[in-house]
């Protein structure tokens, strides 16, 4: 920040950096500038003229406070500070004159616009309009676009803001949107009419100021008034993104982004923000107990009776599934270790070493890629297993960051120095000098398709002695979001899932992602019906990640509490109650009767988990790699992008989504 300068805002001085425009620093005064086109995260377009201010002793018309600095503001005659004036007559005139030119076309249908009751235009038409308009002329009218499933279009009321546009390309990186003709004729388009490719598309509509872009899911269905907001965070994948519920009645209608500098600034990937209908089909609703060798529905003390039968049986593994939350996998940890059993959380046999929180989180907060000037990835495709990330990736890229890559070949939306896709490149990288990168800013992203492999723990030795060499820090991406919680609980067993079958019992808590051999008995409590609840012997119901009060900590380390919206269907409950119940059947009763207690358990055991919504300092323990880095290529830990978690496999509007990417792939020809 350079010196600051005095500026006079309708009659009050104010100091502000020369580098301000008008409208941050009036902002910066507390006072309110209307407009349409300026955007924080955007660049400046200065095309919707509606934040026009009045420099005095400059020209003779108002100008754009988007468009003008601090620093080109001249000082009075006498030499006293700058004058802006927000609420003079021209300035008012000025707004009301912006106001009708943006009404001329725009259609009267208010009434059945989504966007009705939370519309820019319709606040600033009422704030800053006129009450009548001089035009007398039909208003033009646009054909609507065909953007794809996710974002509805009505063209004919676009005022051309071109936010849109400049979001796709600058943020999302896939310049698909732009505007075409001139005057009464220009209007947004996409590319030779195709459809959106970008997984960050649903954040057109809420940039868009009017109705122009809507949800196409939530259309029709609900008006902000009639909906009930619960802030809380997403867990359909591991980065933690604030995000809004809105829920109407039991149902939740939508979900939306909340700003968080720290993780996610203010958008959120399409998976996340459209997999809500995911959490009304599939349910599990009631217990059910399979005899015979078919499921039958039972009471809630007949499956408990038949869970705590099963696990004195023998040895009880339990494994922690992708969307538990924290307090569930301590509780089950609790249980199943008081019953002589473990407990594991990485069922995709990531070799992440227990205790070691800089190994298996890391060094960096995802805020580091921003100021980062070099970015290695290894083993990862952030676009398909974290999209909020790429896109803060895209941005340090812009700003001028090296970002380069040991792993599959695929495009990211920027600029990528392609180092090779196979343990030998890693090799290769590690037995470089990296002394001359110190003291400047790396961060070294490692994701889970490189640690899952035999050679996970040789992959992670050899990412961290690197990382000591080049003074860069490290971020594990993950692609669960419980299982950095898990691994903090200590949710983790000596052999991992490699010996299920010798178990008498497995406890699978919410375990959809893996396949549990023949032989143990299978309890499985979880909230849909996926491939954890068709292996399951006995099936206990519980609540969905938007039905319990929980915390999550995220892949950079970061606890956050996710808040209840709505409430479980049926007889399902809580997670961290059935576990209580059921360990009062074993006759081995929790410490906890309630979530607080539990917590407070919780934080007694892992004083960090206490910290909501900081990230803490992890101390570096370098890890020891057991024997080499074997062959073959890295692969991303993601397959489907879409279908990540049991919600997104039970929402049809991600099947759909997948199927369309499907399609858009090129087909191999057969030489290759």
């Amino acid at each position: 920040m350079g010196d600051l300068r005095t500026i006079n805002i309708d009659g009050t001085d104010i100091d502000v950096d020369p580098a301000m425009t008008l409208i941050q620093a009036c902002e910066q005064a507390g006072i309110e500038i209307p407009r349409f086109c300026y955007h924080e995260r955007l660049s400046i377009a200065g095309n919707c003229r509606m934040c026009l201010v009045e420099v005095v002793g400059g020209p003779p018309k108002p100008a754009a406070s988007c468009a003008m600095q601090v620093r080109d503001l001249r000082p009075g005659k006498d030499g006293e500070p700058p004058q802006v004036r927000t609420n003079s007559p021209m300035v008012k005139k000025a707004r009301e004159g912006v106001m009708e030119f943006l009404l001329i076309n725009h259609p009267l249908d208010c009434p059945i616009c989504d966007q009705g009751g939370e519309c820019d235009l319709q606040d600033q038409a009422m704030a800053y309009g006129v009450d009548f308009s001089r035009y007398r002329e039909p208003k033009r009218a646009v054909a609507d676009l065909d953007l794809g499933p996710l974002v509805g279009t009505h063209m004919t009321r676009c005022i051309s803001c071109t936010r849109c546009v400049r979001f796709i390309t600058e943020v999302a990186g896939m310049p698909e949107l732009g505007q075409t003709g001139r005057g009464e004729d220009a209007e947004i388009t996409s590319y030779l009419g195709q459809t959106l490719d970008s997984e960050m598309q649903g954040n057109i509509v809420d940039l868009c100021p009017v109705g122009a872009l809507t949800s196409k899911p939530y259309a029709f269905t609900a008006r902000p008034w009639e909906l009930t907001k619960t802030e809380t965070v997403d867990v359909i994948d591991a980065l933690g993104s604030a995000i809004r519920v809105d829920t109407k009645g039991r149902e939740v209608m939508r979900i939306l982004p909340r700003n968080h500098d720290g993780i996610n600034e203010e958008w959120l990937a399409d998976r996340s923000r459209y997999v809500w209908d995911g959490l009304r089909r599939q349910r599990l609703d009631k217990p059910y107990i399979r005899e015979n060798g078919k499921l039958r529905p039972a009471t809630w003390p007949e499956a408990l009776a038949a869970a705590a039968q099963a696990m004195q049986g023998g040895k009880t593994v339990g494994l922690v599934g992708d969307l538990a939350p924290v307090e569930a996998a301590f509780a089950l940890k609790l249980l199943v270790e008081g019953q002589g059993g473990g407990v594991e959380c990485r069922l995709d046999g990531a070799h992440l070493p227990a205790g070691n929180r800089s190994a298996y989180v890391g060094t960096a907060a995802i805020e580091d890629l921003d100021t980062a000037e070099t970015i290695l990835l290894i083993g990862t495709n952030p676009r398909l297993e974290a999209p909020v990330l790429n896109a803060r990736i895209r941005k340090a890229w812009l700003r001028g960051a090296q970002v380069a890559m040991v792993g599959e070949d695929v495009d990211l939306t920027y600029d990528v120095m392609h180092l090779g896709s196979d343990r030998a490149a890693l090799q290769k990288l590690a037995d470089m000098d990296h002394s001359d990168k110190k003291g400047s800013e790396g961060v070294i992203v490692v994701g889970q398709g490189a640690l899952t492999g035999d050679d996970g723990a040789a992959v992670l030795a050899t990412v961290m002695r690197m990382a000591e060499a080049a003074g860069s820090r490290l971020l594990v991406l993950h692609t669960a979001a419980g299982r950095v919680g898990a691994l903090d609980v200590g949710a983790t067993r000596e052999a991992g899932v490699t010996d299920l079958a010798e178990a008498a019992c497995v406890y699978a808590l919410g375990a959809d992602e893996i396949d549990i051999p023949k032989g143990p008995t299978v309890i499985y409590q979880g909230s849909h019906g996926d491939r954890g609840a068709h292996r399951a012997d006995i099936i206990l119901p519980a609540a969905c990640w938007t039905e319990e009060n929980g915390t999550f900590v995220n892949t950079e380390g970061r606890p956050q509490l996710a808040l209840r919206a709505a409430y479980a269907p049926g007889e399902a409950k809580e997670n961290w109650a059935i576990l209580r119940a059921l360990s009062g059947e074993l006759g081995a009763t929790l410490p906890f009767d309630t979530l607080g207690q539990l917590r407070r358990k919780l934080v007694e055991a892992v004083p960090h988990l206490g910290l909501i919504d900081e990230v803490p300092e992890n101390a570096w323990q370098p890890v020891e790699g057991d024997g080499d880095l074997g062959s073959g290529d890295f692969r991303s830990g993601v397959e489907s992008h879409y279908l990540t978690t049991a919600i997104g496999r039970a929402s049809p509007l991600m099947g759909e989504l997948t199927a369309l990417a499907r399609d858009r792939k090129p087909a191999k020809l057969a030489a290759e």
